[in-house]
C-alpha cells in the first residue's frame, strides 16, 4: 500500500518543528510563509514546481 502526504503537510510540519524547538522565530516563519506565497505568483513557480516534482520522483530510485 502506498501512502501519499501532500509536499504542503510536510512542510508545514517541519515548520511547527522548528518553530517549537526555537530554531527559527515565528517573525522569520511569516517572512518565509509570505515569501513563498508571493513566489508562487511569479514566472519562478514553474521551475521550482519542476524541480520538487523532479526530486520527488527521483527520490524512490535513491533509497533501492
Amino acid at each position: 500500500m502506498v501512502i501519499t502526504i501532500p509536499l504542503v503537510l510536510l512542510l508545514a510540519v517541519a515548520l511547527a518543528a522548528l518553530l517549537r524547538f526555537r530554531a527559527v522565530g515565528a517573525g522569520a516563519a511569516v517572512v518565509v510563509a509570505l515569501f513563498g506565497f508571493y513566489l508562487a505568483h511569479t514566472g519562478a513557480a514553474d521551475t521550482v514546481n519542476q524541480l520538487v516534482t523532479a526530486f520527488t520522483d527521483a527520490l524512490p530510485g535513491i533509497t533501492r
